[in-house]
């Protein structure tokens, strides 16, 4: 048992980590504040309307993809039994192991070939195959957890690998799958390197590359500065806000228990 004298020391020092995360967002805010109207000026002058839209269209692409797919990966490595399954995972498992800056140069030159550069495409197909093999490892660890006796119950009954996924296996799978929807979301909306390389287009750039092209037009005045890091900000604050609950329960229902 922890005693109170521990307890206060641990709400100490954590207090003290939170004050020091937060302090740079809360100075942020405070900057953007300063001047009335930067808001308004930082959104009609930087265009953000178009580029959160295009944020927002390439992140629920990846988002929708990787997790279907990685679902049925995960339920597939993590409950069935194949021919060559461990060879398979591990050559999955290269797309964690090479990072994307790596593979950008041959990349680029695939995709101008296929005439998907200045498009969507350029954007979600790459993000999706990083996301696919990250959600599949994240969802093969939890369906590894569910209890065999409830899937071999399922089949006595007569369901099938279908069914069995969709009536019992995920259900349980429910927080394990929106921390992946939350983690892939902001890595999708934070991604820069892709847009930068990819697209041209100014239509077609996301928010934290319209955010780079605004700093570059206002590297004098702070609180538009503020103002424009806090616009693009926001829809990740806003998903983790309302997810947070999830969240926090996938990180911590050993939905990464190997």
């Amino acid at each position: 048992m922890i005693d109170r004298r521990e307890q206060i020391l641990a709400h100490v020092v954590l207090g003290v980590f939170a004050l020091v995360a937060l302090a740079p967002i809360v100075k942020i805010v405070l900057t953007a504040l300063s001047e009335g109207g930067s808001f308004a000026t930082a959104w009609s002058d930087g265009h953000f309307a178009s580029y959160l839209r295009s944020s927002t269209i390439v992140a629920a692409a990846v988002v929708a993809i990787a997790t279907v797919l990685s679902i049925l990966a995960g339920y597939a490595f993590g409950m069935m039994r194949f021919r060559g399954e461990q060879i398979l995972f591990y050559v999955l498992l290269l797309g964690l192991m090479v990072p994307l800056e790596a593979t950008i140069v041959p990349l680029y030159y695939d995709l101008r070939d296929l005439g998907l550069t200045d498009t969507y495409w350029a954007l979600i197909l790459p993000q999706a195959g990083v996301s696919v093999a990250f959600g599949t490892f994240w969802m093969r660890a939890f369906f590894r957890s569910v209890p065999r006796s409830l899937v071999e119950a399922a089949r006595l009954d007569g369901s099938s690998s279908w069914s069995t996924l969709r009536r019992v296996v995920l259900p349980l799978a429910r927080p394990a799958v929106l921390t992946m929807v939350v983690l892939v979301f902001m890595w999708t909306w934070n991604e820069f390197l892709l847009a930068l390389v990819m697209v041209s287009d100014e239509d077609l750039r996301t928010a934290p590359l319209g955010l780079a092209f605004f700093q570059g037009r206002n590297t004098s005045d702070e609180a538009l500065l503020a103002a424009g890091a806090l616009i693009v900000a926001a829809p990740v604050v806003l998903v983790y806000l309302f997810l947070q609950r999830h969240f926090i329960r996938g990180m911590l229902s050993g939905a990464v228990k190997a």
